[in-house]
């Protein structure tokens, strides 16, 4: 079946532009694997109206409200593999299924490559965060903590230190420089050398930090800036020009968030440094609209 767009991803920004699409009255098939970047968080903030709301919620509803447009329909699974055609696209499955469309929204969003730090991945999303904005509120005053990943992690200690007293664990990595230093003690940021044996707490809340010299810090949240990776070589195999964003790669777009390829558009995480539902449903929205216009 042939579609006037297919939205590879089905989380905020793709379904954003999966509606916009369909109240234009063309057709439009979301692929989908089901597996949100945010899906290990209990609550998403900072979305007006939905303060505070279960991200798995806020997809459900999205994804009926979608669904009840005739135009629109979803595909369960995972795309694999995308062309170029004559006129337009095909895409792939991991079934083997084969779907065509005239335009393409890459909207499959990224993936978080963590520390490999015992107790660090099971807290993921709960008290081991990665934006204080999105989750720092809710760890008001308490021990706070910010795992070395890279440079900009030291930024990343002045920034959460606005939220409660912060620790910068080092963990083998390099010593700030001195004006680094200067500036974090400024804002009562604490600096620890030592390396990171493994992370404590009952269940997903995290209560102390072990050390490899066997001390436990006592830490109620601790924050990590970790890599990022595309969750799939489609924008590659199309040959979409990738930028080098603050924590992975990125998918290039114009203002109308179009790739560098004709017809292929992208929206959310897979474009962008800065990571959250506002973002992302804008994006979508952006692209959905670009989509249709493109139509005409």
């Amino acid at each position: 079946m042939r579609h006037d767009a297919i939205v590879i991803g089905g989380s905020f920004a793709g379904l954003a532009a999966a509606l916009y699409i369909a109240r234009a009255r063309r057709s439009v098939c979301i692929i989908d694997t089901g597996l949100p970047r945010n899906r290990f968080a209990e609550h998403s903030h900072g979305f007006l109206t939905h303060d505070g709301s279960a991200p798995r919620a806020m997809l459900a509803t999205a994804r009926s409200q979608v669904a009840a447009y005739p135009t629109a329909r979803f595909v369960d699974g995972e795309a694999t593999t995308a062309t170029k055609t004559p006129d337009g696209f095909s895409v792939t499955l991991a079934s083997g299924d084969v779907l065509e469309s005239v335009r393409l929204v890459l909207a499959f969003g990224i993936s978080d490559e963590l520390p490999g730090i015992p107790g660090l991945a099971e807290r993921w999303g709960k008290s081991v965060l990665h934006c204080p904005y999105c989750h720092g509120y809710e760890f008001s005053g308490q021990r706070l903590g910010v795992l070395h990943a890279s440079p900009k992690s030291i930024q990343q200690a002045m920034l959460v230190s606005e939220w409660g007293p912060t620790t910068l664990y080092l963990n083998g990595g390099p010593e700030p420089d001195d004006e680094s230093q200067a500036e974090l003690r400024k804002r009562g940021v604490a600096i620890e050398p030592a390396m990171v044996k493994a992370l404590h707490g009952d269940g997903s809340r995290l209560s102390s930090i072990e050390l490899a010299d066997g001390r436990l810090a006592a830490t109620d949240a601790l924050y990590v800036g970790p890599r990022t990776r595309l969750n799939s070589e489609i924008a590659q195999q199309l040959g979409c020009e990738l930028d080098d964003a603050q924590s992975g790669p990125i998918i290039r777009t114009d203002t109308e968030k179009m790739t560098t390829v004709p017809g292929v558009y992208a929206a959310g995480d897979v474009t962008r440094g800065a990571h959250t539902v506002t973002f992302a449903a804008a994006d979508g929205v952006m692209a959905g609209l670009a989509v249709h216009r493109s139509l005409i």
